[in-house]
């Protein structure tokens, strides 16, 4: 087998940030000159730049006024250019071998992982709301880890083949999806979004992504990251805009494939009921790929270390705002634990520190936009409101520069109470329900 054919992946290193660090110098040289400019981030299709007039704002979270790019919005026109793109581009790029594909992919993690690295990082940090060290897990390792890792997946899946008797040759082809692929990105993850739009590539499809709004910025510069690579044109079409409508030609179209998607489920559940409104309509059955909501949860055992569960406590909770699909929304704690554990969450919670992004002291900083600001006040609100529950924190939300949700500790006594159903995804909500003692 070749050298690639055997690729074995192994874990980016995260690197520290500590003070005097090299990756912490170049990550605030490379923060202050994405700051200091507004980027115009076009849609791309087939390879073209294509700038539209309409034309939405990122901005950074934590200081709502500045504007860090302008990014041209999609009309179902330039959709069903992206389609026609997306499906001139299949025919050359699917009859290319895996091992061809596969270095692309690899040569984009090492360019990643070298020059490109803080340049992601602080975009992500920017425009995202993210601190270093969650950036680096994020843009930097995880986006990276996935580029090495499913290479290596992609030839252990290549290598799965049927036993031949003597004298027969049986052989299992794997082709790409007749038609394209939709990737729908989400916001809280520049790697989610990386991978949701390369994956499918790298098994030879050919795809129309669209990125989320606030999340343009470190998409697009992941895009120019895989064109450095050597990624065809056509093979991944960019397309930011209006959800409803790039979806309402998207999904329209008989070419459809499949989705590939993280997000709300209320949005898949949509997404599914058009597919299944247009399933006559389709040249072959889309494959459909989602990961939702949901509300993780911690449960404590009565023998448990309290230092140990108030700190994963809080860095589940609170962590990256909340905003994770793996952000720990709620605890059960037996009573007899309860009083020691509250105190000693209060506790750290009063230490934290949140704000601007570009002071690496600050543990967490602003939720991502307006509606997320508006959503978890008026919930933190409702449940200062609500005789059956104690909020146990003081501090309110303060939109008056960035949208800045602090840590808000809640508890309840019903299991049933909707703050300890219903997903918030905010910074972040620790509903602590102390059941009988544990024995």
């Amino acid at each position: 087998m070749t050298s690639i054919q055997s690729f074995v992946a192994t874990n980016e290193t995260v690197l520290s940030y500590g003070p005097g660090s090299f990756e912490r110098t170049d990550l605030q040289d490379a923060l202050r000159e994405q700051a200091a400019r507004i980027q115009d981030i076009p849609l791309v299709i087939g390879g073209r730049r294509v700038e539209t007039e309409a034309r939405t704002d990122v901005v950074a979270p934590h200081r709502h006024r500045h504007v860090l790019a302008r990014v041209s919005q999609a009309s179902a026109d330039q959709a069903q250019e992206a389609i026609d793109a997306a499906l001139a581009a299949r025919e050359a790029w699917a009859a290319t071998p895996l091992e061809q594909r596969a270095a692309i992919f690899l040569r984009a993690a090492d360019l990643l992982a070298g020059p490109w690295r803080q340049r992601l990082n602080a975009a992500t940090m920017l425009g995202q709301g993210k601190t270093a060290q969650q950036a680096e897990i994020d843009s930097a390792c995880e986006l990276i880890d996935f580029l090495r890792f499913n290479v290596q997946f992609a030839f252990e899946i290549q290598a799965q083949q049927p036993l031949s008797s003597e004298g027969v040759n049986n052989r299992t082809d794997y082709r790409p999806l007749e038609g394209f692929v939709y990737a729908v990105t989400p916001f809280n993850f520049t790697a989610i979004g990386g991978n949701l739009a390369t994956a499918p590539v790298l098994m030879g499809n050919t795809v129309v992504w669209k990125p989320s709004a606030t999340a343009a910025l470190s998409n697009y510069l992941f895009l120019l990251v895989l064109e450095e690579a050597g990624l065809p044109p056509g093979v991944i079409n960019f397309l930011p805009g209006e959800p409803e409508a790039i979806s309402a030609t998207l999904l329209g179209s008989p070419h459809l494939a499949g989705i590939h998607f993280t997000g709300s489920t209320a949005v898949f559940d949509r997404l599914w009921l058009q597919c299944a409104q247009n399933l006559s309509r389709y040249r072959g059955y889309p494959r459909l790929v989602g990961e939702t909501g949901g509300k993780d949860f911690v449960v404590a055992h009565a023998s448990a270390d309290v230092e140990a569960l108030a700190v994963g406590l809080l860095r589940g909770a609170y962590e990256y705002q909340g905003q994770k699909c793996s952000a720990a929304s709620r605890a059960y704690v037996p009573a007899s634990l309860w009083p020691q554990l509250k105190q000693r969450l209060l506790a750290l919670i009063a230490q934290v520190r949140m704000g601007d992004v570009q002071e690496f002291q600050n543990f967490m900083s602003a939720v991502i936009d307006r509606r997320a600001f508006d959503r978890l006040a008026g919930a933190i609100a409702a449940a200062r409101a609500d005789a059956s529950v104690q909020v146990l924190t003081d501090a309110e939300p303060d939109d008056s520069v960035g949208f800045f949700v602090p840590p808000t500790l809640v508890q309840v006594s019903d299991p049933d109470h909707r703050l300890m159903r219903d997903e918030l995804f905010g910074p972040r909500w620790r509903w602590s329900m102390p059941p009988a003692p544990m024995r």
